[in-house]
């Protein structure tokens, strides 16, 4: 979950797609990267080597690495603020370059669903088409296949739980999940 609010949009479509995973028989663990500390990469190469870690930094992720790593599937929800993905899940996708090395990319093969929030009527408009665009190429990039992408349009936080229409495709995308 990318939104600095727990009860945000995005955040509330994230725990709707884990409840129709769980419910297809899934085994979900989620993480609020609002409340993890992760350090930007700082370009120093030394995951390339895969010696022993998936990166050097100390910080929160060094416990999501393996958990990616053995995931079948990912699920990515975010808000759109100024015209892509907010700040900790960019943070979150940059650091999946430690990811990858000579023996390819750890994230090759998974499965991910892509839930987005926004505030303008339009996914044009909002930007969502940018983060849209950007999970389809860095997916495509490292092999992986996208089964599913939920999106609608919120205001406040919590808004998006009228939209009955969105929580169900939302349901819909974590079943998928967990059948694929």
């Amino acid at each position: 979950m990318g939104s600095p609010r727990w009860e945000g949009n995005s955040s509330l479509l994230a725990r709707k797609v884990a409840e129709g995973a769980e419910a297809g028989g899934a085994e979900v663990e989620s993480f609020f990267l609002h409340g993890m500390n992760i350090r930007p990469c700082d370009a120093c190469d030394v995951c390339r080597d895969k010696t022993e870690t998936d990166c050097i930094l100390s910080d929160d992720l060094l416990d999501v690495f393996p958990k990616l790593r053995r995931a079948d599937g990912i699920v990515i929800a975010s808000p759109i603020y100024w015209f892509t993905v907010s700040a900790q899940t960019k943070l979150f996708m940059d650091r999946w370059y430690a990811l990858g090395g000579p023996e390819g990319y750890a994230l090759k093969g998974k499965k991910f669903g892509i839930v987005l929030t926004y505030a303008d009527e339009d996914p044009f408009t909002s930007g969502a088409v940018n983060a849209l665009r950007t999970f389809q190429d860095a997916l495509n990039f490292v092999d992986a296949k996208i089964v599913g992408m939920v999106y609608g349009s919120a205001w406040e936080a919590g808004e998006i739980k009228n939209n009955q229409e969105v929580m169900a495709k939302a349901y819909d995308l974590g079943k998928k999940m967990a059948a694929d």
